[in-house]
């Protein structure tokens, strides 16, 4: 062990949440989590998304779907780590069900990217509710 107690050749880092406090962040751990994230099987899926974050509300589609979480772009940034409501509307024929469906979800971002002008942006789900319409 080193000095600071923290086991020679660990990558920790310290970042700002966005509530301004200091974290601490082992980048190995983080870079294993987003590997297992982004393990899950994809679906390319094209849905309407309803996007909240601190910078507003705007309209957008999915790129595609895992049971982890969802790919889409916006405009404007939204860095990793940020906080994110956001709402899937999955058509009745999708699904196979007599409803459309609503998926109202909380997330956190891990992957920011540029493409094609626009954000990308992965955002793991952290809670989520059904509803049909």
């Amino acid at each position: 062990m080193s000095d600071n107690g923290r086991i020679a050749g660990e990558a920790n880092s310290e970042r700002r949440g966005n509530d301004g406090v200091a974290i601490s962040v082992d980048e190995n751990v983080a870079r294993s989590r987003f590997a297992e994230l982004q393990s899950a099987m994809r679906f390319p899926l094209k849905l309407q998304v309803a996007v909240k974050s601190p910078a507003g509300e705007q309209q957008t589609e999915t790129e595609n779907i895992s049971a982890n979480g969802v790919l889409f772009q916006i405009e404007g940034d939204m860095p990793v780590g940020s906080r994110v409501d956001f709402t899937i509307s999955v058509p009745a024929s999708v699904i196979g069900t007599p409803q459309d469906v609503r998926l109202d979800c909380r997330g956190r971002v891990v992957r920011s990217f540029e493409q094609d002008g626009r954000r990308g942006v992965g955002v793991v789900i952290e809670q989520y509710h059904l509803e049909s319409r």
